[in-house]
C-alpha cells in the first residue's frame, strides 16, 4: 500500500480545502494517507512517504508562506525528494501564478517527479479545482 503525505499551510482555509480533497482522492484509491499542516510535518515523514503533495497559497509578492512553508521546503534535498511523485497546489488572490511556477521549478531541481504544473485557484476553490485536487490524490496513489 502506498503511503501518501499531504502537507500544507493555509491562512484562510482555501488551501486546506484543497489538501483535504487530495487526501480523499488518495484514500479512495486505496492509499494510506497522512494529511498534516506543515507545522505538524517532519522531514522523516517526507522520507517515509511513497508520494507527496504540498499545498501553499501565494503570499506577498507571489512567494511561499515565509515562516513555516518556506523554511520547510528550503530544508529538503534530493535525498528526501529524488524521484518521488509530487503534486503541488494552492490558492492566490492576485497575480498570475508565478509563485507556483517558481515552486515547481524549485521542486524539480530537488529531484521531485512533479505531477503537472501544480493546481492553482483564485481565492476559494471552485468545484473544478477541488475535482482536480481529488484526481491528483488518485494519481499519487496509483
Amino acid at each position: 500500500m502506498k503511503k501518501i503525505l499531504v502537507a500544507y499551510w493555509s491562512g484562510t482555509g482555501n488551501t486546506e480545502m484543497m489538501a483535504k480533497q487530495v487526501a480523499k482522492g488518495a484514500e479512495d484509491a486505496g492509499a494510506e494517507v497522512s494529511c498534516k499542516t506543515i507545522s505538524e510535518t517532519s522531514v522523516d515523514m517526507v522520507k517515509e512517504a511513497s508520494a507527496l503533495a504540498f499545498g501553499c497559497p501565494a503570499m506577498g509578492a507571489e512567494v511561499l508562506e515565509e515562516n513555516e512553508m518556506e523554511p520547510f521546503i528550503a530544508g529538503l534535498s534530493q535525498a528526501e525528494l529524488g524521484g518521488k511523485p509530487t503534486g503541488l497546489f494552492g490558492s492566490y488572490d492576485w497575480g498570475d501564478g508565478q509563485w507556483m511556477r517558481d515552486w515547481a521549478e524549485r521542486m524539480q531541481g530537488l529531484g521531485a517527479a512533479l505531477d503537472g504544473e501544480g493546481i492553482i485557484t483564485q481565492l476559494a476553490p471552485s468545484a473544478e479545482s477541488l475535482g482536480q485536487c481529488y484526481e491528483l490524490g488518485k494519481r499519487l496513489a496509483g
